[in-house]
């Protein structure tokens, strides 16, 4: 599991320590077999292949393609509900009466129209219950019988994979880089971390692990093995690690019923508390916030019965009300309630971090007699901020020289809110005066190397991955708010889900909006046709897994292209066994398959608390059209969403999101520049060794080369 694991998060095949033989026709199916999923093996992977006996090199070959079929959805049946779709797709009106007709024949001969109106009419029909309705009317092999193989194109998708070094030794590569993260991760990443730990226990630990919720992934492991904790300098840590531990969710956000703890956990626990209090009183004033749940833990712990740790008493006085602690954030917002704004300012100076994040509220509340101090308090701060702090208050700078035409509030479980933007807007002077600290603190923070830097151009426009979770896990998926070239002539959008117990109706759509992001159209099970989008019918359960389809031509009117998938009815997106979104690119000749992995561009999970997801919208601009990334959810309602019912506030989050100006990959590259040559990657092979940045590792870069490809990217935010 480890192997196919490290293949998908950084697109390396650890090395098979297996007999050495004669492996060359493995490898030249290995080879054929990644082709034909859109992959290629580098030199070096095929020559390793080939230098293994057959046995040996079957496993790893077989390892490898389970791997990247999976990556981009390829493991998988995608069949579809009209056969030969995109062709040969009814109108939608001329579909549902032959549905009727069929519903109501009885006996033989012919229904009349006003028969039929009757029917529905009387609600005597369940459009969605009709006989043959929303279930395959033919397999899988029917659905590629009835299809040409692909015609190549040579804009199909190529991604090449490289030898790695053994699996123990990539392991622990990728554990380090995980846990030492500057950077939260995503659902997917924490659970792949917490693998990689246990996987890990014994080999070298990060000397640094500056993100909370790793820090309870890590401790988890070893609370559970009886190691020591690591890195446990707050009450809340302990908090995260209770929760982690039970099977709930460290980052807090939802609530988790606690397991029974042994009595060597109960006590592990209860002196990380102690310690934590004794050493920091003050640090008590983090209780109040989660009160409810130190109660609930502190019927697990049974703090009582121990009176040798009486600070870790303390905790659970505080969580019942019995003993108020003021906290710093609270002395603060009495000084701004107070009318005292440079006051309020330096209480928050004590934690860095927080002032920034309070900082443009600050400023705007500041008269203009403390406006100095307020500034020189926030420039005081950034020495000790984080990098990702630093970077997030230069992005959010950026974007506060005027009103926004709506303000989207996106929480850290992606789901998003708008509202009015009711702030004025930052003195242009002060914008430019702060912009121009946060560069040079920025720029002095990153990394320097003897090498070359060589960037990939495709790169540039990657929004900087300051959360993994403002993202989905999945294959080519980039950050909120990047953006990426479209080629080809029509999109394909595909949604795949598989039902875990209850009858479950995933709906793809898609809604058109103009420049002004109204409704300018949408296609969806409600209207197969629109301006030559095509849907490919609505699958109604997905007990063995389903799939539906949507054709966009790139001359399609509208400016905006939005694909959403809506819960009708059922599992939600974290109850169902499997579910996915993706697009590919198409030319109109290659026929083909509805689904072929060689032409997917990107896929990613959909695993969020809405019952709407939007994964992405793409846009038309004067040099072409571009995907631009959302990874919102939408609350939605619980059953019977459809995209005609979300098109207002889905088209108000789209424009907040396409509107604002994201801090990229070409921000970065732009300090670099600052201090030192920086060259752009023209696709050949350097004569020396480089630092190369870009979306993926190419192939044949010289030796003593460093790579920072799209699983890096964050290794490259300054700490």
């Amino acid at each position: 599991m480890l192997d196919k694991l490290i293949i998908q998060k950084t697109l390396r095949v650890p090395t098979s320590t297996g007999a050495a033989g004669d492996g060359a026709p493995v490898a030249r199916q290995l080879d054929a077999a990644l082709l034909d999923a859109g992959f290629s093996a580098s030199r070096a992977l095929l020559e390793h292949v080939g230098a293994l006996a057959p046995g040996a090199a079957m496993d790893l070959a077989v390892t490898t393609v389970a791997a990247v079929r999976e990556l981009v959805g390829d493991h998988v049946q995608h069949n579809a509900y009209f056969l030969g779709f995109p062709h040969d797709v009814p109108d939608t009106v001329e579909f549902w009466t032959d549905c009727l007709r069929a519903a109501v024949l009885t006996g033989g001969g012919k229904v009349s129209d006003e028969r039929l109106r009757d029917a529905v009419l009387t609600g005597g029909v369940n459009l969605l219950e009709l006989p043959g309705y929303g279930r395959y009317q033919h397999t899988y092999a029917d659905l590629l019988a009835a299809h040409d193989d692909l015609i190549a194109s040579a804009g199909d998708r190529l991604t090449v994979l490289h030898l790695g070094d053994t699996a123990e030794v990539e392991a622990q590569r990728l554990y380090l880089a995980m846990a030492g993260s500057s950077t939260p991760l995503g659902e997917a990443d924490l659970v792949i971390l917490g693998e990689l730990a246990q996987a890990c226990a014994d080999g070298a630990q990060p000397a640094d692990i500056p993100v909370r919720e790793n820090r309870a992934v890590l401790n988890a492991v070893r609370l559970v093995q009886g190691r020591p904790l690591v890195a446990v300098d707050t009450t809340t840590d302990v908090l995260r690690l209770a929760c982690q531990v039970s099977g709930g969710d460290p980052a807090l956000l939802t609530p988790t019923r606690f397991r029974a703890f042994p009595r060597r956990e109960r006590r592990v626990l209860l002196t990380a508390l102690n310690e934590v209090v004794g050493a920091s009183p003050a640090k008590l004033g983090d209780v109040a916030r989660h009160a409810e749940r130190w109660k609930r833990l502190g019927e697990r712990l049974h703090p009582h019965e121990y009176a040798q740790w009486p600070h870790a008493q303390e905790v659970f006085t505080v969580a019942r009300g019995e003993r108020r602690v003021s906290t710093l954030a609270g002395r603060a917002e009495a000084a701004v309630r107070a009318g005292e704004i440079a006051p309020a300012a330096a209480v928050l100076s004590a934690a860095p971090g927080l002032l920034l994040r309070s900082a443009d509220r600050l400023l705007r509340l500041a008269p203009a007699a403390e406006r100095d101090a307020v500034v020189d308090a926030v420039t005081g701060a950034l020495g000790t901020a984080s990098g990702r702090v630093l970077c997030s208050l230069r992005e959010h700078v950026g974007n506060r020289l005027t009103r926004a035409s709506a303000r989207m509030y996106a929480s850290r479980s992606r789901n998003a809110w708008i509202g009015p933007d009711q702030r004025p807007p930052l003195p242009p002077e002060l914008v430019a005066d702060l912009s121009a600290r946060l560069d040079a603190e920025i720029g002095a923070r990153l990394p320097v190397w003897d090498r070359p830097l060589l960037v990939d151009p495709d790169v540039l426009d990657v929004a900087l991955p300051l959360s993994g979770k403002a993202a989905e896990g999945g294959f080519a998926v980039l950050p909120r708010g990047s953006r990426a070239a479209v080629s080809g002539e029509l999109l394909r959008f595909f949604t795949y889900w598989r039902q875990t117990a209850r009858t479950t109706d995933f709906d793809l759509s898609v809604l058109l909006l103009d420049d002004e992001f109204r409704s300018a159209g949408q296609v969806s099970w409600t209207n197969y046709h629109h301006g030559g989008a095509v849907h490919s019918g609505d699958i109604t359960n997905a007990p063995d897994g389903a799939t539906e389809f949507i054709d966009v031509p790139l001359t399609i009117g509208g400016l905006y292209v939005v694909p959403q998938v809506n819960i009708y009815s059922g599992e939600s997106f974290d109850e169902v066994a499997e579910s996915m979104f993706g697009y590919q690119t198409r030319t109109k000749k290659q026929r083909g398959a509805p689904f072929d992995a060689r032409t997917v561009r990107a896929r990613s999970q959909m695993r969020g608390p809405g019952r709407v997801a939007l994964p992405m919208v793409f846009a038309k601009g004067p040099d072409g059209w571009e995907a631009i990334w959302l990874h919102l959810y939408l609350r939605g309602r619980a059953s019977f969403n459809r995209v005609e019912g979300n098109a207002f506030s889905t088209a108000d989050r789209v424009r907040a999101l396409v509107e604002r100006q994201y801090l990229t990959m070409s921000y970065l590259v732009d300090r670099w520049r600052e201090r030192g040559e920086v060259r752009v990657w023209d696709g050949s092979v350097p004569d020396e060794p480089v630092t190369f940045v870009g979306l993926e590792a190419p192939d044949g870069l010289p030796e003593g080369s460093e790579i920072y490809a799209l699983d890096r990217l964050s290794e490259l935010i300054p700490a």
